[in-house]
């Protein structure tokens, strides 16, 4: 597609440049000079800078609503992860509580400690898809279905409209002109003429007046899409790297917990192989 619209864009200024030509053959000194030509500089740098607007918010548009698919995407998968992560930490607390081991409570308490760090670590979770849908998705979202940016384009859709008429009316105009030379003092022609230049006076007023309204609106979509998107690309990274950090918080803490009991398990074996020890050498006394 963009291809195809760089296309129709180089077409557009080809036509421009035969049309300013022929207008020049034709008008000679008269309307048809440099200065009354539709594609004057002026009009040229708007009708272009209009197209990099509409090209830039286009693109805008298309990231921000990328960005909303995949925090969509990431919610949806995460939240199964939080089911899944859930469930597990409700085993191992069921497995905690109701552990009948004989030979010591070291797996019940690792279990236990377990469960409730992952619990901690899926609602931290849950806290991050939430700030991502809040924070991310719906002001995105928001702005890519809002009025302002839908405004902006309609606006210079109609300026692109007014400037094609304004194209056509031109080209009547050089006709009209070709034609009074040819019937000199006709006076019906010279009527037509000057009806033919003022309607071509007023849509190249209304397109000026247009195309800056237009420009300004769409340049102010533009400066929005750029901080908005920003902003919330800013968010995404200080929730993910929040999220991050307290999870490595609570990973550390259950290690400390885990290595706790893992460490005095095998103390206390040790001491009572000791003692076992000792009872088997005074029982072979």
């Amino acid at each position: 597609m963009e291809a195809i619209r760089k296309q129709a864009s180089k077409f557009r200024e080809q036509v421009a440049k035969q049309q300013q030509a022929v207008l020049k053959q034709f008008g000679g000194g008269g309307y048809g000079g440099s200065d009354n030509v539709i594609t004057d500089e002026a009009e040229l740098q708007q009708h272009q800078k209009l197209e990099k607007l509409y090209i830039s918010t286009r693109a805008g548009k298309h990231f921000q609503r990328d960005i909303v698919r995949g925090v969509e995407g990431f919610i949806v998968t995460g939240s199964k992860q939080v089911e899944i992560g859930t469930k597990l930490s409700e085993d191992c607390r069921k497995y905690g509580v109701e552990n009948t081991c004989t030979s010591g409570n070291t797996l019940s308490k690792a279990a236990l400690n377990y469960g409730r760090a992952r619990a901690q670590i899926e609602k931290e979770r849950g806290n991050l898809l939430k700030a991502l849908g809040t924070q991310v998705a719906e002001p995105l979202r928001a702005m890519v279905m809002g009025a302002p940016l839908e405004d902006a384009r309609h606006l210079a859709q109609r300026y692109e409209r007014m400037r094609q008429e304004a194209e056509a009316q031109a080209i009547e105009v050089s006709k009209r002109q070709a034609k009074m030379r040819e019937a000199t003092g006709n006076a019906d022609n010279t009527l037509k003429l000057e009806a033919a230049e003022a309607k071509l006076h007023d849509l190249k007023s209304n397109m000026a007046i247009l195309g800056k309204e237009a420009a300004a609106a769409m340049a102010a979509v533009e400066a929005q899409q750029q901080r908005l998107t920003l902003q919330r690309l800013i968010a995404t990274v200080e929730s993910e790297r929040a999220y991050h950090q307290r999870v490595l918080q609570i990973l550390e803490q259950l290690e400390t917990e885990v290595w706790n009991d893992v460490t005095k398990f095998f103390y206390l074996s040790i001491v009572a192989s000791g003692s076992m020890i000792c009872l088997v050498q005074c029982f072979m006394l």
